[in-house]
C-alpha cells in the first residue's frame, strides 16, 4: 500500500508543485487575482491521483473489493506525499522570490482594502498586522506547516469521497482479463 501511496503521491505532487511554478513564472505581472481559484482547481486535479491510487490498489492488490478505512488511509498517503512535494515546491519559489512576492502581495490587500473604502485607521492596523505576519512568514519553521495546511485538507477531503466510492465494488468494477 505505501509503495502506491508515494508513487501516485509523487504523479500528483509533482503536477500541483510544476502547475504552481509554471503558474507563478508566467503569471508573474497579472498579480494574484483568480489565483486562489486556480491554485485549488489545480490541487483538486493533482489529488485526482487519490481515487486512481484507491481503484488500482484496490483491483491489482484486494481483488476488487476494498474497505473504507484501507481505501481512506491509502488516499491519505497520497495526499501526504503530494503535499510534501507541494511543500518543498513552494519553498523553492519562495527561495528565489519570497521577499518580492510578500511585498507585492502585502501591496495589492492593502491597494483591495484601499479600493473598498477602508479608514487611514484600518488600513494603519491592517499594515501593522501584515507586518507581524511577514516576520513570521520568513521563518520556515512557520511557513512550512502553514503551506501543508493550504493542501492537506483538499486531500483529506478527496480521500474521503474515493474511498466511499470505491468500497463499492460496483462502482467501476475490476474488469476481467
Amino acid at each position: 500500500m505505501l509503495r502506491y501511496g508515494l508513487i501516485f503521491g509523487a504523479i500528483g505532487g509533482v503536477f500541483i508543485g510544476g502547475a504552481m511554478l509554471v503558474g507563478f513564472t508566467l503569471l508573474a505581472q497579472q498579480g494574484s487575482a483568480g489565483s486562489q481559484m486556480v491554485g485549488y482547481l489545480t490541487m483538486l486535479v493533482g489529488l485526482s491521483m487519490v481515487f486512481v491510487a484507491i481503484k488500482r490498489y484496490r483491483d491489482q492488490e484486494k481483488g476488487g473489493v476494498i474497505k473504507f478505512l484501507p481505501a481512506f488511509w491509502l488516499g491519505v498517503q497520497v495526499s501526504i506525499v503530494a503535499g510534501a512535494i507541494y511543500v518543498a515546491a513552494w519553498e523553492v519559489f519562495f527561495a528565489s522570490n519570497g521577499d518580492a512576492w510578500m511585498s507585492d502581495y502585502l501591496e495589492a490587500q492593502i491597494a483591495l482594502r484601499e479600493a473598498n473604502g477602508a479608514s487611514e485607521a484600518e488600513l494603519a492596523a491592517f499594515v501593522e498586522e501584515s507586518q507581524a505576519m511577514a516576520a513570521l512568514y520568513s521563518n520556515w519553521w512557520f511557513r512550512i506547516p502553514l503551506t501543508f495546511t493550504e493542501i492537506l485538507p483538499v486531500g483529506l477531503l478527496v480521500s474521503l469521497i474515493s474511498a466511499a466510492i470505491l468500497r463499492n465494488p460496483k462502482v467501476l468494477p475490476k474488469r476481467a482479463v
